[in-house]
């Protein structure tokens, strides 16, 4: 997706057939490339568009991959339990809970913990608890993976190869070199970068993906093993001189773009301050790959592993390091506490595999 917005001269044929091949390869693109981690195109977008805003989008801030935090919401029990909430259910399931009534949530969570005792031992472990919460926060990317599996998988083998990516997403033109399409090098370029992400991702390198596989593709902020392409990708899309590195002025025109000569907003000013003190770790003005990497991918912090030991200690009534049912239902509150409005079935109907 980034070449549609980085090459911004592009001319489109006058000709009516090209122009609709033109629009059903960019249908194509945009539909393939939707999920993935980064999110440039609408970045440059937002930078022509929006250059005299006073701070940077929340996208641009996205760009650093520390550990995912579990909720939307400040983590202070001593105000409410959304957080808690949020890390337990899932955000979107946790507005589901907060429009039922304290019933309904008490006996849904009753089911929730059955689901959680993988062994049926009749306890919650750490281990359990933490494996919960990790789906409940990875179901968005297990969605994503299922809705493009069922797309690329051609032969139904349940696997998907390069050659089904490649014909799905490029096979409108039928080869690599893209004759005869205007602005063939930004295709050809996409192309070699889907490819080098592919591979990484394929490691047993037969060419093939599996759903493991084929997530760490689509999502490889997820993967160690895809921390190289990630901070490469980075680096293209912001590298705008093409000497591999990033320096300041490309690492500010990421996150703000001004055609004027007004002077910089403060969070601007702020932003190269950081570059400065935290981003230059070597003081040469400009990021390497090992800077970028510190940059966007920093030490991650646990927190699905964090927030299990915390729903254990607060919910351990016999101090056992490990839940009942009924421990876990006698501090429900915390786990799934709601706010009961008068169309809470109808909203919840959706939600019976909880």
């Amino acid at each position: 997706m980034e070449w549609l917005f980085r090459k911004t001269g592009t001319r489109l044929s006058h000709s009516v057939r090209k122009l609709s091949k033109a629009l059903e390869r960019l249908a194509q693109v945009l539909k393939a490339r939707w999920k993935t981690w980064t999110l440039s195109c609408l970045l440059c977008m937002a930078a022509v568009l929006q250059a005299t805003l006073a701070k940077p989008t929340q996208e641009k801030r996205d760009r650093v991959h520390h550990g995912r935090d579990l909720s939307d919401h400040v983590h202070n029990d001593a105000e409410d339990f959304q957080y808690d909430h949020e890390a337990f259910l899932g955000k979107e399931e946790a507005k589901t809970f907060d429009q039922l009534t304290p019933e309904e949530s008490k006996e849904r969570l009753g089911k929730i913990v059955d689901r959680i005792d993988k062994d049926k031992d009749g306890f919650i472990t750490h281990a359990e608890l933490h494996s919960w919460i990790k789906y409940t926060q990875k179901r968005y990317i297990e969605e994503d993976v299922m809705k493009h599996w069922r797309e690329y998988d051609v032969n139904k083998d349940d696997k998907v190869s390069w050659e089904e990516y490649k014909n799905t997403t490029y096979g409108f033109y039928m080869d690599e070199e893209f004759e005869g399409v205007e602005d063939k090098n930004s295709y050809k370029a996409m192309l070699a970068r889907d490819k080098r992400r592919f591979q990484m991702a394929d490691q047993d390198g037969d060419q093939i993906a599996t759903k493991e596989e084929f997530t760490a593709f689509l999502h490889p902020e997820e993967y160690e093993h895809m921390k190289n392409v990630v901070v490469q990708e980075t680096i293209e899309d912001i590298d705008q001189n093409g000497d591999g590195f990033i320096d300041a002025n490309e690492y500010i025109g990421d996150m703000y773009g001004s055609e004027t000569k007004e002077e910089e907003p403060d969070w601007v000013k702020s932003e190269r301050q950081q570059f400065i003190d935290f981003r230059d770790l070597n003081k040469d003005g400009k990021l390497d790959s090992d800077e970028v990497a510190h940059w966007i991918l920093p030490g991650q912090v646990d927190h699905m592993d964090i927030e299990a030991k915390h729903l254990i200690y607060e919910s351990d009534k016999d101090k056992d390091e490990k839940l009942t049912k009924e421990e876990v239902l006698g501090n429900w509150n915390m786990f799934v506490g709601s706010q009961a409005t008068n169309y809470g079935e109808d909203l919840t109907k959706k939600h019976d595999e909880l």
